[in-house]
C-alpha cells in the first residue's frame, strides 16, 4: 500500500540529510505540518532554519533514495514511525533531542512497551554473556521489552535473552535498516525482524560510521525505564548508554565483578557513582516496582523452535560445540549465546566433554 500525503511529506523531510532533527522540530513548531513546510519557498524556511538547510529542503531528498525508501516501505514488515503517530514512543518524547522520524523492521508496537536496556562491552567473558542471557530472560518474562544495539558479546546475547522470554527486544542500530552491522549478527538480525524489532534514525544505506553510534545510544536508554550495565571496561560505548540514562532520568543498574577484571571496572564506576548494585532480575523489578509473579509461558510456534539453525544442526545427534559453529555457521559467540537460550527453554542439554543433544 502506498504511504499517504501525510507520510510522504515526513519522508521528504527526513531523507534530507542537511535536516537535523533539531532544526526540523523547530520547524514543526513553526509551521504545525510536514506538508505545510514542503509548501515552503526558500525565504520562508530561512527564517526557522539554517540556509544551507533551507536550500537542502527547497531540493528536497535525492530522488533514488527517496524510490528505495518508498520500495523499501512496500515490504510488509517495514514501517515508519512519526511525531504525529499514536505509536511514537512515549518515553522518547521526554528526552532532550527525540528523532522525528524513525524507521522500524519487524513490529513497532513493541517501541512502545515498557522496556529496559541491557547493555555491555562487545568483548564479553563467557559468564557476561551467561548473565547478559539469563537476565534479559528473566525481564522480559517479567514484562520488560528488552532494549540494545545489536554489537558483538553482552548486545548479542541480551537480545537473545529478551527473544525467549515473553516480551521479546528490540535492536536500535546505528545504520540504516538495510545493512546489518556487524554482519556476523546477520542471523540475530534476521530473528529481531521476525520477532521483535530493529528501529533506526538513520535512513537507508547509512553506514557504520563512527559518530552514529553514540547518538544511537541515547535512543537505546531513552526507549528504556533503566539500563542495565552487564560487563564494561573504562572506555566503554556502554557508560556512554549509562550516561544519557542519567541525563534522562532513567534508573541505571550495574553487575559488580571481580576486582582485577578490566571489564568490570566500568561497572564499579558506576556504583561508585549511585548505580544500584544487582545480583538477579529479581533487584531490578523491585526497584521498578514490578510485581513479581511467574514468568508466562513462551508462546513460539513449533516452526519457529524447528527453524532454530542449533536446532537444525543438531537434529538429535551427539555434537560439541566447535562442529555446531562450523554447521551453522554462526559465530562462536552467537551460538554460545543461542545454546544458553536452547538450555534455559529446555530445548537442548550440556553433556559432559563441551558436548551438546537435543532434548527430544
Amino acid at each position: 500500500m502506498s504511504p499517504d500525503r501525510e507520510t510522504l511529506a515526513w519522508l521528504k523531510l527526513a531523507l534530507v540529510a542537511e535536516l537535523t532533527p533539531t532544526v526540523f522540530r523547530k520547524l514543526l513548531s513553526a509551521h504545525a505540518t510536514p506538508e505545510a513546510i514542503c509548501g515552503l519557498d526558500f525565504s520562508a524556511l530561512a527564517r526557522s532554519a539554517p540556509d544551507a538547510t533551507a536550500a537542502a529542503i527547497v531540493r528536497g531528498p535525492a530522488p533514488e533514495l527517496f524510490d528505495a525508501t518508498l520500495r523499501w516501505l512496500d515490504e510488509p514488515e517495514n514501517h515508519v514511525v512519526t511525531f504525529a503517530d499514536k505509536g511514537y514512543p512515549r518515553l522518547l518524547l521526554e528526552i532532550s533531542d527525540p528523532p522525528p522520524l524513525l524507521y522500524v523492521k519487524g513490529k513497532p508496537e513493541l517501541l512502545d512497551h515498557d522496556a529496559l536496556a541491557v547493555v555491555g562491552s562487545r568483548n564479553a567473558t563467557p559468564q557476561g554473556s551467561a548473565n547478559a542471557l539469563a537476565f534479559s530472560h528473566e525481564l522480559s518474562d517479567g514484562g520488560f521489552t528488552i532494549v540494545s544495539g545489536m554489537a558483538l558479546g553482552i548486545d548479542g546475547a541480551a537480545h537473545l535473552g529478551g527473544l525467549s522470554g515473553s516480551s521479546s527486544s528490540v535492536a536500535v542500530l546505528g545504520t540504516g535498516l538495510d545493512i546489518v552491522y556487524p554482519a556476523r549478527n546477520r542471523a540475530l538480525a534476521h530473528r529481531l525482524a521476525h520477532e521483535g524489532a530493529l528501529v533506526s534514525e538513520f535512513s537507508l544505506g547509512t553506514p557504520a560510521i563512527a559518530s552514529n553510534f553514540p547518538r544511537r545510544n541515547r535512543l537505546i536508554s531513552g526507549l528504556s525505564r533503566g539500563c542495565l550495565v552487564v560487563e564494561a571496561a573504562l572506555k566503554s560505548g556502554s557508560l556512554i548508554t549509562a550516561r544519557y540514562a542519567l541525563e534522562q532520568g532513567r534508573e541505571v543498574f550495574a553487575i559488580p565483578g571481580s576486582i582485577h577484571s578490566p571489564l568490570s571496572k566500568g561497572c564499579h564506576v558506576l556504583l561508585k557513582q549511585g548505580a544500584k548494585l544487582v545480583e538477579n532480575s529479581r533487584d531490578i523489578l523491585e526497584e521498578l516496582g514490578v510485581a513479581i509473579h511467574k514468568p508466562k509461558q513462551n508462546s513460539k510456534s513449533r516452526e519457529d523452535v524447528d527453524a532454530n539453525p542449533i536446532l537444525v544442526q543438531l537434529g538429535y545427534e551427539v555434537l560439541d560445540f566447535d562442529v555446531l559453529c562450523q554447521r551453522s555457521g554462526l559465530t562462536p559467540e552467537t551460538a554460545s549465546a543461542m545454546l544458553l537460550t536452547l538450555e534455559l527453554e529446555g530445548l537442548v542439554s550440556r553433556l559432559p566433554g563441551g558436548k551438546f543433544q537435543r532434548v527430544r
